[in-house]
């Protein structure tokens, strides 16, 4: 760290920023003089309350020939290339990074802009939620870094308000720290990383980088993951499961309590597995020796390069193709693209019949396109789908779905799995005793070298073949004349002559025959008028968000090619619309409550935005179909996360108290900030959704309930999921205080690591609740904490219990004395203290029909869905 701290004066050159209260410890080197560019630039650390603005009169403001910007807030060093941090926006500069760089700077301390070798993002805070001009960071008086957008609107937070930082500070290996008085780390960027890896540098067991979306969409995460596991690296691709197709592991049980993590040092990439240093790495991958700046870049196209400063940056190796050649990454060729020694081509049925085309003629590394979209339907799946087949073709990953098998069971087994999208199949000597593979996504293919692979392998692509079955038209009838009309008379000569009779007839006719169709319109549109009603009354719902046609979402989903999860009433799929945001498709199916539910979703949150509420970014209400599109969110939900043994990784303390702020944060929005009060009724670890910063944002609200603000409470029919229904819905009359006690279920999970009811407990353990009230009577809080082994709780139990004392003051029979979620807010920050009038002997019982409901729940499960329930996307 260094020392004194010391931050910007405030000064009047070039409109400077930042924008700081003079200090008594403010250094001369930082007044008007060096902000304008005489003597020494280094400026590494920053004071408390202090606020900079992404002005386009900032100062530090330099532009490339490349079309990039930096707006330098904080600078470590002078001379050569350093790193940065502070705004950075690349391309038409409509958006801006909070980001740390590594820019070049001259001998006097300035910010050069050289010819070649534009400045490098190394870490950004705000991938997903970039800013405009006029946007503000702040690190305020109780010391939390703060991005707001121009508007005001929350971009990014550290959550770190009353933790002692002192300060901020940049430092020589490229780390963002807050800092305490003691000069101890409260956070860092390091902890956080995007895409790319420092040396000096780590990568924890369960941290990952997340590849950009394409080299020139460096807002958006894309679809490549490079994570540290307990027994090595491994690389993936998203999908349902995620594909791997790169993993340097070591077996062996670990000996130590620490975590296993990969270092980036000069000359390799070390990694720890069973052992730390300061003891020889398990594995290490070589890199050549740094002459100068040097970095890791995880790309987008699934490559791990180190890059390194040379006037300009260039390649210095690709640390994962020497493992896996070049035809074995996922999107080399694009989807359903053939690799043949760095070759693309799309597959061959063998016959006349074409079934996949190339996305570009020019490119055909971009993939390959269903010439007919395959249905989701498994209707008639012998008529309507059928195979390509692939000989002497492999694919970068294999995982047996059916073992012991032969080709043409695999292929049925494909046909009747509506998600499988192929038949891949591995067999040594024996064609009928092989392996098989139905994955649900199809990435890039390979020609299959048995040389190497001492396998035969096969894949065969499921393809429409035919169109499901039309409804045909019905036939044509010719009309008889109308009742009351005159045929037309002759003369001798054949010619038609005219009456005034046939004249009159005729015009009776006409108007009889606009009587009759004015009649069945007007039975037709009184029959159809609920969903028109429903229709035109969208359209007029104030701020309402974006309306797509049925035919755009399917487009933008790929034809609902991939399924993120299922709930009560449809699926969610991901997708990507034209202008490259990722979006989440809710698909609702049904009847009956669907429209009481997408009306309920669409009016709550379809124009209220906060960053703890997933963003509904638009609908549709085409016909019979109704479907909800929301931002991705690319962590999923909570419940991946939080339950011990079944977690994807292990949740550091900070972390898990700064999801259930969010959480809180939520709901107090909804409950207090709203024009009208917004219930949500069905808090669960599964409507909780995790951003790559692991933000906790709330989703569902297929069953939320608006009140005015002047009602203090509503009667409504019991809707939610059993084990975190609040007691008062056996009355069905209900307050915002049944989310508070759903909260504090949620809470409880949180802290202690389990699910509301696990069935392979014994009895008296089985539900969290009445376990939880009889060790808080007994003052034995942890004994149902069951994350000791893999998180820092051990070191944090003083604030464990203070977090399952709030659970419990929300989870109280009497809704009135559970607390206002902004009384939460408030303890939950350091403000206030948690009731100590909790009656643990009153409370925590859970109602007998939830007891009822979740009794019979397997132990895999978190909840049984009740059929009122619809589950947000995840």
């Amino acid at each position: 760290m260094s020392s004194p701290i010391r931050a910007p004066a405030i000064s009047a050159c070039r409109s400077l920023q930042p924008i700081a209260k003079p200090t008594a410890n403010s250094s001369p080197a930082h007044g008007l003089s060096a902000f304008c560019g005489a003597g020494s630039l280094d400026y590494p650390t920053a004071n408390l309350s202090t606020t900079w603005i992404n002005s386009v009169s900032a100062s530090h403001s330099v532009s490339f020939s490349d079309n990039s910007t930096i707006r330098a807030i904080l600078l470590r060093g002078t001379f050569g290339p350093r790193y940065a941090c502070g705004f950075f926006c690349n391309g038409t500069c409509d958006t801006y990074l909070f980001a740390v760089f590594i820019v070049q700077t001259n001998s006097g301390g300035g910010i050069t802009m050289p010819s070649i070798g534009f400045p490098q993002v190394v870490w950004s805070a705000n991938r997903n939620n970039p800013v405009k001009i006029n946007a503000t960071l702040e690190l305020t008086a109780d010391g939390n870094l703060v991005l707001r957008d121009a508007d005001g609107t929350l971009a990014w937070s550290t959550n770190t308000g009353k933790m002692s930082v002192r300060g901020l500070n940049m430092t020589e290996s490229g780390n963002l720290v807050l800092f305490d008085s003691k000069n101890s780390v409260v956070w860092q960027s390091f902890d956080h990383p995007t895409d790319v890896l420092v040396p000096g540098q780590i990568l924890v067991s369960g941290k990952n980088l997340t590849a950009s979306s394409s080299p020139t969409n460096w807002t958006d995460a894309g679809l490549f993951s490079l994570s540290m596991t307990t027994t090595g690296l491994v690389a993936s691709i998203q999908s349902n499961p995620p594909q791997v197709y790169y993993e340097n592991s070591l077996s062996g049980t670990k000996q130590n309590t620490e975590l296993s993590y990969a270092k980036f040092r000069n000359g390799s990439l070390d990694l720890y597995l069973n052992s730390v240093e300061p003891t020889d790495p398990d594995l290490s991958i070589p890199i050549p020796d740094a002459k100068s700046a040097q970095f890791i870049k995880f790309g987008s196209d699934g490559h791990l390069r180190v890059v390194e400063w040379g006037q300009p940056w260039k390649e210095v190796a690709d640390l994962l193709t020497g493992f896996l050649g070049v035809c074995n990454y996922p999107m080399v060729c694009g989807t359903y693209g053939v690799c043949s020694n760095g070759q693309c081509s799309c597959p061959r049925s063998g016959t006349n019949e074409v079934y996949f085309s190339p996305r570009n003629s020019r490119r055909p590394d971009l993939g390959c396109l269903e010439v007919k979209p395959l249905g989701t339907s498994c209707n008639n799946v012998s008529e309507n789908h059928g195979f390509v087949d692939l000989e002497d073709v492999n694919y970068f990953e294999f995982v047996t779905d059916i073992s012991n098998t032969n080709m043409d069971t695999c292929k049925e087994a494909c046909l009747k799995n509506c998600s499988c999208r192929a038949a891949i199949f591995r067999y040594g000597s024996n064609p009928s005793g092989g392996d098989c593979y139905l994955p649900s996504r199809v990435f890039s293919l390979m020609n299959n070298n048995r040389a190497l692979t001492n396998l035969n392998s096969s894949v065969s692509l499921k393809v429409q073949i035919n169109a499901p079955p039309a409804v045909s038209a019905p036939p044509t009838v010719s009309t008889p004349p109308a009742v009351g009309t005159v045929p037309p008379t002759t003369d001798s000569k054949g010619n038609k002559k005219s009456s005034v009779g046939a004249i009159l007839g005729s015009i009776v006719g006409v108007l009889f025959i606009s009587v009759v169709i004015g009649s069945a319109f007007f039975v037709y549109r009184k029959r159809r008028k609920p969903d028109e009603v429903e229709e035109d009354y969208l359209d007029h719902v104030p701020g309402m968000p974006t309306r797509f046609s049925y035919e755009q979402l399917e487009a933008a989903t790929e034809n609902f090619n991939k399924k993120l999860g299922e709930g009560g009433f449809g699926s969610v799929f991901q997708g990507l619309l034209k202008d490259g945001t990722k979006i989440a498709v809710k698909t609702l199916d049904g009847v009956g409550h669907i429209k009481k539910s997408f009306l309920a979703e669409v009016e709550s949150i379809g124009s209220i935005h906060h960053v703890n509420l997933v963003r509904l970014i638009g609908f549709c209400a085409d016909k019979s179909h109704r479907l909800l599109v929301y931002e991705y969110v690319v962590n999923g939900s909570l419940e991946k996360w939080i339950y011990t043994g079944r977690q994807e990784k292990c949740l550091d303390w900070k972390t898990r108290r700064k999801i259930v702020l969010d959480i809180a944060k939520g709901l107090a929005y909804l409950h207090e900030d709203c024009r009208q009060k917004i219930i949500h009724l069905d808090i669960k670890p599964q409507n909780i959704l995790l951003d790559e910063n692991f933000n906790a944002k709330l989703a569902d609200f297929g069953l939320s309930k608006l009140i005015d603000r002047d009602q203090s409470q509503v009667m409504t029919t019991m809707r939610g999921t059993p084990g975190y229904l609040a007691p008062e819905w056996l009355s069905a009359v209900i307050t915002e205080k049944v989310d508070v006690y759903s909260f504090g279920v949620v809470v409880l999970e949180i802290a202690c690591g389990r699910k509301i009811f696990e069935q392979s407990k014994p009895e008296e353990e089985r539900h969290l609740l009445s376990a939880f009230k009889k060790k808080a009577e007994e003052g034995q809080w942890l004994d149902l904490v069951e994350n000791f082994h893999c998180e820092d709780v051990q070191s944090n139990v003083e604030e464990l219990v203070e977090m399952m004392k709030i659970g419990a003051w929300c989870v109280q029979n009497d809704y009135t004395k559970r607390p206002a979620m902004s009384m939460v807010m408030k303890v939950l920050e350091g403000g206030k203290d948690v009731d100590k009038d909790i009656d643990y002997s009153n409370f925590l019982t859970p109602p007998r029909y939830v007891m009822n409901d979740i009794s019979g729940i397997d132990s895999e499960d978190a909840t049984r869905l009740l059929p009122s329930v619809l589950s947000g996307p995840r």
